[in-house]
């Protein structure tokens, strides 16, 4: 944000209920979770600010992959994805104390096969237990495994900030 030139403060709010209706699914998920986050915020909007939240979720094989439980969580998850296409969706919620936009983006992440030793190297070395699809893109693992993607990458780590910019200048 701070690159584009926007002021921002990051305000955290713990125990807020990330489940969602079951009937949801991909960009509908990552919508209501952003559109649910931003509800805790509205003691938070006057008429000099504006909350923007988001949440991202990985897409595979017509399921949704959340944040490892554990290890062994991680391992399975990070199974799937090798040798595999997923889709990252992040649902972006822009509220003023007048109205509210919501958006989503999407981007399609190839990775190559990865042997189980690469795995386990990344689980250990690195930070996947906070992440939706047991990996960030910006660490090792996305040096290594990720052959292409289609749509933006800051979308994968988590904020499409180009579409936030163009949303940002239309609201």
């Amino acid at each position: 944000m701070k690159e584009i030139g926007i002021e921002y403060t990051i305000l955290v709010k713990e125990g807020i209920n990330e489940e969602f209706p079951d009937h949801l699914k991909k960009e509908e998920i990552a919508i209501y979770l952003a559109e649910l986050k931003s509800r805790a915020y509205l003691d938070e909007i006057n008429a000099n600010n504006i909350v923007i939240t988001a949440d991202t979720i990985v897409w595979v094989n017509d399921g949704l992959l959340g944040k490892p439980a554990d290890r062994a969580d991680a391992i399975r998850i990070l199974n799937l994805l090798s040798g595999n296409k997923h889709t990252v969706y992040t649902g972006v919620c822009i509220s003023s104390s007048q109205k509210q936009l919501s958006f989503y983006a999407e981007t399609d992440v190839y990775f190559r096969t990865l042997d189980a030793d690469e795995i386990e190297h990344y689980i250990d070395t690195c930070q996947p237990f906070d992440k939706s699809g047991s990996y960030g893109i910006q660490e090792w693992i996305g040096y290594v495994a990720i052959e292409k993607i289609e749509g933006s990458y800051f979308n994968v780590m988590g904020l499409p900030i180009q579409k936030l910019y163009e949303e940002l200048r239309k609201f």
